[in-house]
């Protein structure tokens, strides 16, 4: 008898996918997917194009070219306090997802429990499924969703093998402090599991912020898996080029599963991303912290004109809004409901939480031009003015 495997008969399409391609069959403004619009720096795109020049457009090494490898190693260093050899604790993966994917394969075994905390990234959630591994959710609580570590303590079983940490946090633009850390970290040690992290949105943080890597605390490095990459801060989302970090006991194992299913993050445009850690100034960093704050400025100002509270993110480029004010029973509708009202296209917040809590938002992405986030801005706004017509006919 044909039929899909257990796992697929389990899972569907990201609602972020699906949120975007109903906004192209509307021709609307993409909030939802986090697809960074945002141009290219002219060092990456031109490395990568001579690249391709080159004739570097052949399978690399398993664990990526030696220059990204070592310019990752020196990122580490500076930037995140992590001492890591580019020979032996550094693999290139195809983004943050496969780095995941392959250090999950590599690490886990079927039906294996790790932690997540709500809100999470459906990503996460998924790819722990499609390993048979069991999700376990850790909810914190909005707005600003401190860290509650006998909720953490409290979701451990014998089966518990890891916890994943996602700082800054998409959605909810958390940015875990140092004490918060320390306090995982202890608890990943008094029950030995490892600690995943996915630190994508490190350079996104506002208001002060400081972006804290776990590898960096004392006496947690070795049971770290630290992943992180290149689509959110260079804008290259489609190249695919990102890295994990991890003890030398354990990368040969996740460069193995990468080599399985992606061979190799693409041979050219990871030269591209090493031009970028090599040439790009201090400066640019700081320019984009304070680019992305003037833009999270702008659509929160715009939802809460619209009758839409936001929670101001501390860090990451996404923020999640209470849609109380817009019809239909769950996100989901809410989410349509806005897009065919406004054109703007949303993700619902069920895609972040499980037993309705996240009915009544919606996240929305702010990795975009100027002017498509003025558009957006100002779609949002016909919510308000139809609200305030509503009113008045009704008086």
């Amino acid at each position: 008898m044909l039929g899909l495997s257990d796992v697929a008969s389990r899972i569907v399409q990201s609602t972020i996918r699906t949120m975007s391609v109903e906004c192209e069959r509307v021709g609307g403004v993409n909030l939802a997917q986090g697809v960074c619009d945002t141009p290219v720096p002219a060092v990456v795109r031109e490395a990568a194009e001579a690249a391709i020049e080159a004739g570097f457009n052949q399978y690399t090494r398993a664990d990526g070219i030696a220059p990204l490898r070592e310019a990752i190693a020196k990122k580490l260093g500076q930037q995140n306090g992590i001492s890591a050899d580019p020979e032996t604790e550094i693999v290139v993966t195809s983004g943050v997802t496969g780095g995941f994917d392959s250090a999950c394969r590599a690490l886990l075994n079927p039906g294996d429990e790790v932690l997540l905390f709500e809100p999470y990234y459906g990503y996460h959630y998924a790819t722990l499924v499609g390993q048979y591994c069991r999700p376990v959710l850790v909810s914190l609580d909005p707005p600003d969703y401190p860290l509650a570590a006998d909720r953490i303590v409290a979701a451990i079983t014998p089966k518990t093998r890891g916890i994943v940490v996602n700082t800054p946090a998409n959605p909810s633009g958390k940015v875990f402090s140092a004490a918060e850390l320390e306090q995982i970290a202890e608890i990943a040690r008094q029950h030995d599991l490892f600690l995943f992290t996915d630190e994508i949105y490190e350079h996104f943080v506002y208001d002060g912020q400081r972006h804290v890597s776990p590898a960096s605390l004392p006496g947690i490095a070795d049971r770290t898996v630290t992943i992180s990459g290149f689509s959110k801060v260079f804008s290259i989302t489609g190249w695919r080029v990102g890295y994990v970090h991890a003890s030398a006991r354990w990368i040969p194992a996740i460069s193995y599963f990468h080599d399985l299913t992606y061979v190799c993050a693409p041979s050219a445009l990871q030269y591209g991303a090493a031009a970028g850690l090599e040439h790009l100034p201090a400066s640019f960093y700081a320019d984009l912290i304070s680019e992305y704050q003037r833009k999270r400025e702008m659509i929160c100002g715009a939802l809460r004109q619209a009758g839409l509270e936001p929670s101001i993110p501390a860090g990451a480029y996404y923020v999640l809004a209470d849609a109380s004010v817009v019809p239909g029973a769950d996100s989901v509708e809410k989410a349509m409901n806005l897009l065919h009202s406004t054109g703007v296209a949303c993700v619902p917040g069920d895609a972040f939480f499980q037993g309705g809590r996240g009915d009544h938002l919606l996240r929305f992405c702010f990795a975009k031009t100027d002017s498509d986030l003025a558009n957006a801005c100002e779609r949002l706004m016909k919510l308000r003015r139809a609200s305030t017509v509503e009113q008045t006919t009704a008086q």
